[in-house]
């Protein structure tokens, strides 16, 4: 695999953020039901998976920028090419560069630190140690999770490549862009096969909206629930419950259900915020003649100034 850097077209030093926005928008871009008639762009995708998949691992990303591991997450020779083309040159290799004084056997140093002539600990067993084969390339697939299910950890179902189908068990704080990686579920390899990588997609709910790991949803109610007050039923991510409105509400009156919400990472659950919004009926005819003969209510501007 290219730089995975230059893979998602960023710089070395930028931040989880920058490397997210950027996945985002090449995965939105490559991905393969976009693409269904173009082989390379189902290829470019999964590249752009894997490049995500080690840059957002912290310890993976600090081996590569040290040069301990390759782009695929393969240990880099102890060497690195500079050993080589140092040795390279011949007879002159070492000693153009100062490396070798005159009448110094350098492989009396070598086997002296490697064990030896000879034998499995000689010199070549220590650099000519083969790597281990690869294992087949991951397979990039993309989750779409309703709002409700995302919310509540709802186990939800996905088909691979070969047929098989396999239920998902969501993580605890679950959003759009989560990725999942299902061991062993990629493509064959001689090293045996790669993973599975699952974008979830959360996708839009038609009265519920996430504010963090809270939800959010905007209530219809009343004008005579919000003068009277009283209990209303309620829908959540899960099912309907009773919340009470105090009397003499208002819309934009802000009321809490505790943990109705989605669930944190750390444990525990958001909550569900419920904002009141009245509803007065547009041609109510006992409403206008009372409204006529009604001179309460008072000026609700008075502290705007007008």
């Amino acid at each position: 695999m290219a730089d995975p850097y230059s893979t998602l077209g960023v710089a070395r030093g930028a931040s989880e953020a920058d490397i997210k926005k950027a996945y985002r928008k090449l995965a939105k871009e490559l991905h393969p039901d976009r693409n269904k008639d173009n082989p390379k762009a189902a290829e470019r995708f999964s590249q752009v998976t894997s490049a995500y998949d080690l840059l957002t691992d912290k310890d993976k990303r600090a081996r590569f920028d040290r040069g301990e591991i390759d782009a695929d997450g393969n240990p880099t020779s102890p060497f690195g090419a500079g050993f080589g083309g140092a040795r390279g040159g011949g007879a002159g290799g070492f000693r153009s560069q100062g490396f070798e004084p005159d009448g110094v056997d350098m492989s009396d140093i070598f086997e002296g630190l490697f064990g030896g002539r000879g034998g499995g600990g000689g010199f070549a067993s220590g650099f000519g140690r083969r790597q281990p084969p690869p294992k087949g390339a991951n397979t990039a697939y993309r989750l779409r999770v309703p709002f409700v299910d995302a919310a509540a950890l709802a186990p939800q179902r996905i088909t691979l490549a070969d047929g098989k189908t396999i239920d998902l068990k969501l993580p605890a704080g679950v959003e759009d862009g989560t990725q999942m990686r299902l061991s062993g579920k990629g493509e064959e390899g001689p090293g045996g096969a790669g993973d599975a990588i699952i974008t979830i997609e959360v996708t839009p709910h038609r009265f519920f909206t996430r504010d963090g790991d809270d939800v959010r949803l905007d209530l219809p109610v009343t004008l005579g629930e919000a003068v009277k007050g009283g209990p209303v039923k309620v829908p959540t991510v899960e099912k309907a419950v009773m919340l009470t409105i105090p009397a003499g509400s208002s819309s934009g009156k802000v009321l809490r259900l505790k943990g109705k919400g989605f669930h944190k990472k750390g444990g525990g659950r958001g909550d569900q915020l419920v904002t009141l919004m009245v509803d007065v009926p547009a041609d109510d005819a006992a409403l206008k003649a009372f409204v006529e003969n009604w001179d309460g209510g008072g000026n609700p501007r008075a502290a705007m100034g007008v």
